[in-house]
């Protein structure tokens, strides 16, 4: 990587100055290099494409709006956030916005504002730093020469379909709009929070937004459809390596199916969870510095990000051999069956909850006949105990969208305490762990963590299952691995 402490002008104007300095160990420019540099550049060839999700987006914004029909709501997609010295963390934009837009370009602002025709929608974005301009090779974050091309305001006008002004115009367009009028979703863009005081309102347009994405439309179906078949091929990369990452650290499991995330997609929509062993009994285990041995189960948490950014998230849980243990199979059966429950028990009008409560009855009664809960299970169940979450913490779902952890500034009365609707799409994952040191477990099952995780989208008439393309079955994983150790690892399917 070139070092970004190369020579800036951007903090003066090189028309009035023969040598610009540039602060901190950046040298001067000279006005004839500025010259040099900006002239005999042929024009960008216009490309007329419109962002396939544009027509969403604007039905989104109409919909949004409606719910305040008086109020300018004001919507960031963030800046680039430093991950170390002068480089930046990639680029992702905040999620409502994204929401509204489609747009992935950092710095830009959404305002959404009553008029007498309905609504306007205005997309505040930077100017290009192309080569008409000196910051194109003087500006290490966003010139183009060293990132690459953006949308400006032209660009991003045709290209997401909506109307489009400067960045620079988007402080004093707001100051003429009340400060009660404006609703803000915050902690994107600080300058933004800092232009428009905070308004005890502002909470509502970020619960507003997580309501809306609740229930997805087709397009948002389609790419976690397409989200979920990337992940697939992930896990099929996976267990064709297994043989070879034998022996050696969870990171080789972690890079196969990163390098599948970024080969199909945008990335992966969160840090995979790549945990054999006694590890797989860590919930968020993430660090994946661990030794994969053979006799162990590997349990891999992961979903590609597709390039519309939205997620998938599936577990599943596998022997490294290629073949389940005793103990393995017996404690991978339990959790399989309290998933087929929790499946069972998603539709449309049925409680968010049912699905957590039909498999945690399920794994509570199989813990009960397992000798490890000395209790029934109707006590161990009383809320008042819950002795079975010492063995399976977690809750079995969240919603899926944008954000693994989907909508999540939603009411509890319309998401954990409330119902499911047509369109909404969540995980069901129950989960047991058996730490290696719990005196309570029998020894064989010390150190087993298993957990299976499918996406279910719930349809007018139940749920389907969008990940059903990998295999839960005990046999079927078998005989799924088996194939696939046959094929061998080479080029790893790509």
């Amino acid at each position: 990587m070139p070092p970004a402490n190369e020579p800036d002008v951007s903090e003066q104007n090189p028309v009035s100055e023969r040598w610009v300095w540039a602060g901190h160990h950046r040298p001067p420019v000279p006005r004839a290099l500025v010259d040099h540099m900006t002239a005999n550049w042929a024009p960008d060839e216009p490309v007329e494409v419109v962002h396939p999700a544009a027509a969403y987006c604007a039905q989104r914004r109409e919909r949004l709006a409606a719910q305040f029909p008086e109020r300018t709501l004001v919507v960031a997609t963030g800046h680039p956030k430093v991950r170390a010295n002068d480089t930046d963390y990639r680029f992702r934009p905040g999620t409502d916005f994204f929401y509204l837009t489609g747009c992935v370009e950092p710095d830009v602002v959404l305002v959404i504002a009553p008029g007498q025709r309905g609504p306007r929608a205005t997309l505040y974005v930077p100017e290009r730093r192309d080569q008409r301009t000196f910051e194109f090779f003087t500006d290490a974050r966003y010139g183009e020469l060293w990132v690459g091309p953006r949308r400006g305001v032209s660009e991003a006008a045709s290209y997401y379909g909506i109307d489009t002004a400067p960045i620079e115009h988007l402080a004093k367009d707001l100051a003429s709009v009340a400060n009660d009028a404006v609703l803000v979703v915050r902690g994107f863009d600080s300058l933004l929070d800092g232009l428009v005081p905070a308004n005890h309102a502002d909470e509502l347009l970020a619960t507003a937004l997580s309501e809306m994405r609740l229930t997805k439309d087709d397009f948002e179906v389609a790419q976690l459809q397409l989200a979920i078949d990337y992940t697939v091929k992930g896990f099929e990369d996976v267990v064709r390596a297994l043989p070879s990452a034998e022996g050696r650290g969870e990171r080789v499991i972690e890079g196969i199916f990163n390098l599948r995330a970024r080969v199909e997609g945008n990335d992966v929509g969160y840090d995979t969870i790549a945990a054999s062993g006694s590890d797989a009994t860590v919930l968020h285990w993430t660090r994946n510095n661990g030794t994969v041995r053979r006799g162990d189960l590997l349990l891999l948490d992961a979903g590609v990000e597709c390039h519309h950014l939205y997620t998938a998230d599936v577990t599943r849980t596998m022997p490294i051999s290629g073949t389940f243990s005793e103990a393995q199979r017996r404690v991978y059966e339990l959790v399989l069956a309290a998933q087929e429950a929790g499946i069972a028990a998603v539709g449309p009008g049925v409680a968010y909850r049912a699905p957590h409560d039909a498999a945690m009855r399920i794994l509570t009664e199989g813990l009960c006949a397992m000798g490890i809960l000395t209790v029934e299970p109707e006590e161990a169940l009383r809320n008042d105990h819950q002795f079975h979450r010492r063995y399976t913490l977690h809750g079995t779902s969240h919603m899926l969208g944008l954000d693994v952890h989907d909508c999540d500034n939603a009411r509890d009365e319309m998401y954990r305490e409330g119902v499911l609707h047509e369109g909404y799409v969540l995980t069901v994952e129950p989960g047991l762990y058996f730490q290696a040191n719990d005196l309570t477990v029998p020894e064989q099952y010390r150190g087993i963590g298993v957990r299976i995780e499918d996406d279910i989208l719930v349809t007018a008439t139940g749920s389907r299952n969008l990940s059903a393309a990998l295999p839960r079955q005990v046999d079927d994983v078998e005989a799924w691995m088996a194939g696939l150790f046959a094929q061998g690892p080479t080029n790893l399917g790509l």
